[in-house]
């Protein structure tokens, strides 16, 4: 299982550097490696939550019109964010572990 874990975080890793997602490579101590696993968390959230909301319409009483559609980016990202710094989904403990040891082993 931690091969496959392996796998996806490489393939994560390098399909986010295209998308500007956090660069795993640059974190220098456990506090940084941290900070963008939290990143990446959040990043992952966000896309989640967009997935989540695509269905949802514009038929409500409060609902649509140009500003939403220019702000909803920006509320799921902020949403992914409030969610990853309390906790999110586990995923920062365990990519926080994987950067240190990738780095310890200059994989990256």
């Amino acid at each position: 299982m931690d091969s496959l874990l392996e796998l996806q975080l490489a393939n994560a890793a390098g399909a986010g550097r295209a998308q500007g997602t956090p660069n795993i490579g640059g974190a220098r101590n456990e506090t940084e490696a941290r900070a963008t696993a939290e990143e990446f968390e959040s990043f992952f959230l966000s896309q989640m939550i967009e997935q989540m909301f695509s269905q949802v319409g514009e038929e409500n009483p409060f609902g649509g019109g140009p500003g939403e559609r220019a702000f909803t980016g920006l509320l799921h990202e902020e949403y992914a964010n409030v969610m990853a710094q309390a906790g999110g989904l586990g995923l920062a403990d365990r990519l926080t572990s994987e950067i240190l040891r990738y780095q310890e082993t200059g994989e990256i």
